[in-house]
């Protein structure tokens, strides 16, 4: 298998366990239910004695609701009726207030409708009893039943999320994959079914190019071999690579018979197969060069 198949079924299995974790942890989650009531503020009449004006109670005071239905007395006088104790019933409230409108919004989430009805409507009541806008106003229930909808899991939403999170999770498994360096042992058996198909079967050196100490290691080969060493590359595009090799070894370019030192790179495995199978008989292949 090449690279770039390897690099794709990488991402394909890594964004494929992200997004079914992601699926179900989502899936798995309890259900919820959210009971809502809407409470409007009013006028009653202005109290005799009173300097109070409704409009400055409302805008001044209104927006302490949200505040206020969390307040350890109101939350005592809601929590029987919930189901919850005070302090996971203020856990599971949320207030919105309507821009200019004297509405408010009560919700409480529970486990089952039934707690979220019940807990939303006795939480609309512990606000009116406590009487915010007096003396000049009210709160008063605009629901006589609180209004219950499931709010998790929203399956569509969990399988949104489960393929984003499967999409992103397999580019980034590809973008570090492709980032990654060749290993090493990736070219030295591309190298040695080269060689093979060439019909050389004894051991031949295989270098990386960028080794410090390569001009070194060659020099003691061709030691070893007790002949000339002779820089070939396999292909154009490496001539200048074999030069310079072959000039820090004081190669002979030209003479036969010496000990070859092709210079090849990591996808050119037909190239130096071909360049092997046309060396002379007297040429000795010592090491391949990766550049």
């Amino acid at each position: 298998m090449t690279r770039i198949p390897r690099t794709a079924a990488l991402g394909a299995a890594v964004g494929l366990l992200i997004g079914s974790l992601v699926l179900t942890v989502g899936l798995s989650r309890d259900e919820q239910y959210q009971g809502r009531v809407s409470l409007l503020a009013e006028p009653i009449g202005r109290q005799e004695g009173s300097v109070a004006q409704y409009g400055e109670v409302v805008s001044l005071t209104l927006p302490a609701l949200v505040e206020l239905a969390r307040s350890p007395s109101v939350l005592q006088a809601a929590a029987p009726v919930s189901g919850y104790s005070p302090e996971e019933l203020g856990q599971r409230i949320s207030v919105e207030l309507v821009p200019a409108s004297g509405v408010a919004r009560l919700s409480v989430r529970a486990a089952s409708s039934e707690q979220a009805d019940a807990a939303a409507s006795a939480l609309g009541k512990a606000l009116v009893d406590a009487n915010l806008l007096a003396p000049v106003g009210r709160l008063r229930p605009l629901d006589t039943k609180a209004d219950v909808a499931v709010v998790t899991p929203d399956t569509s939403l969990v399988t949104g999320l489960a393929l984003v999170a499967a999409v992103a999770a397999g580019l980034a498994a590809a973008a570090i994959r492709r980032s990654m360096p060749s290993k090493p042992g990736g070219g030295t058996r591309s190298v040695r079914r080269a060689l093979l198909a060439a019909g050389i079967q004894r051991p031949v050196a295989v270098l990386r190019g960028d080794d410090p100490a390569i001009t070194d290691r060659l020099a003691v080969l061709g030691l070893a071999t007790g002949r000339p060493v002779r820089v070939v590359p396999v292909a154009p595009e490496y001539s200048e690579t074999a030069e310079k090799l072959a000039a820090a070894l004081s190669a002979d370019q030209n003479r036969s018979g010496s000990s070859v030192v092709a210079v090849a790179g990591r996808r050119s495995q037909d190239e130096l197969t071909a360049a092997a199978g046309v060396l002379p008989a007297e040429a000795v292949l010592i090491a391949v060069v990766l550049a």
